[in-house]
């Protein structure tokens, strides 16, 4: 009896799983579905007397780059061990190459307020820098902020810091500067498809930065994994500043351009101290650190590079953010473009680029910048879209 209900609901699962059901009259349809589904419950064997399920994950753990093993196990076979894989991404933006001389030239720098914009942007900069310092125990001596003392004089270092303290202070850091290039790309992707125009290439360098600060975190992070509270911290911060940068840049793209401007100075006065810091072997724990392997593939760095040489390369990207800024402060929000984005001619005279071969750590003046666009641009192709 048992075998000939077997084979019964084994005929009409057959018939089910291979012909389409609206082809199928109801006086076939409901025999079968009955005869199917109550076969367990007329028998006290299960359906499948084998064992151990057909396929079974266990233990599928996702790749973090590690040496990591996953264990599949299969019926009827020994479970055989699995390598899992690293996924390795091309650079969305690929990172311009730095030398020694560009990277060495990198020099603590402050535009001055010239309206009531600029005072806001630099008032809440100071504000914030305030705030973060306490959070994270640190202080700088004002000559150095203003770029006249000398950061690797030991008598003038008002609070001594660690490695440990350094890398907080980094992780936070990048976890919320790329914060406002997001929102301002996001703003302005959002502006360009409801009122169906150009945007003049801004958006584009808006997200590239954005993504050059994350590497940043990125790359921290591998010296460094954040606890719980700071975890907690940083989801509060991002959340509040998320927020306060958005409507701040719908009602002024400019001072909040201003603000970021200011922003990257003092990044640039954090990052220069702990070189200083560096050089004067005041960290024992980076002397002979070398750079993660993220770093030498993304900056693309020789290999063998240290740690000095991975802050030296994040300077550099944050001056550049500090020049990029201060000059899209300078243009006009709606109508100009993106002077970084533009393709000059073959001039040879210094321009707004990418890379470092021509800086402007005060930014570059709207009219210099309408000037070369007017006499270098070859064609009208060449502005951005």
């Amino acid at each position: 009896m048992l075998n000939a209900n077997r084979t019964a609901a084994a005929s009409c699962t057959r018939i089910l799983l291979t012909r389409p059901i609206h082809s199928l009259p109801a006086t076939t349809i409901y025999p079968c579905l009955h005869k199917a589904t109550t076969l367990n419950t007329t028998t006290s064997r299960p359906f499948s007397t084998t064992p151990n399920p057909p396929f079974k994950w266990t233990n599928l753990l996702r790749s973090t780059g590690a040496d990591k093993k996953a264990k599949v196990t299969e019926s009827g076979k020994n479970a055989e061990e699995v390598s899992s894989v690293s996924v390795i991404t091309e650079p969305a933006w690929p990172h311009p190459v730095y030398t020694e001389e560009q990277i060495n030239q990198i020099k603590i720098a402050h535009r001055e307020t010239k309206d009531w914009s600029d005072w806001a942007a630099l008032s809440a900069v100071r504000i914030l820098r305030w705030g973060f310092d306490l959070a994270t125990g640190y202080k700088h001596d004002k000559e150095i902020a203003r770029g006249k003392g000398n950061p690797s004089n030991v008598k003038r270092q008002i609070f001594t810091m660690t490695h440990e303290k350094w890398l907080v202070r980094f992780i936070f850091l990048e976890s919320i500067a790329g914060v406002p290039p997001m929102v301002a790309g996001m703003v302005r992707h959002l502006h360009s498809l409801r009122k169906m125009r150009r945007d003049n290439g801004w958006i584009e360098t808006l997200l590239e930065e954005a993504y050059n600060e994350r590497m940043h975190l990125l790359t921290f992070l591998q010296l460094r994994k954040p606890g719980p509270f700071m975890r907690l911290m940083i989801l509060g911060a991002q959340g509040v500043f998320f927020n306060a940068f958005f409507l701040s840049y719908l009602v002024s793209p400019r001072t909040c351009h201003r603000f970021v401007g200011y922003l990257e100075e003092e990044a640039v006065i954090t990052y220069t101290r702990a070189i200083a810091d560096l050089e004067a072997q005041r960290i024992p724990e980076w002397q002979d650190l070398k750079a993660p392997e993220i770093a030498l593939s993304y900056w693309r760095m020789k290999e063998g590079s240290t740690m000095k040489d991975l802050l030296n390369y994040i300077r550099a990207d944050e001056a550049k953010h500090r020049e990029v800024n201060h000059t899209l402060a300078n243009m006009s929000q709606e109508a100009d473009p993106n002077p970084f984005g533009v393709k000059y001619g073959d001039s040879k005279d210094a321009h707004p680029v990418k890379g470092l071969e021509w800086t402007r750590a005060e930014g570059w003046e709207r009219k210099e910048v309408l000037e070369k666009v007017g006499k270098k641009v070859v064609k009208e192709g060449s502005l951005p879209l």
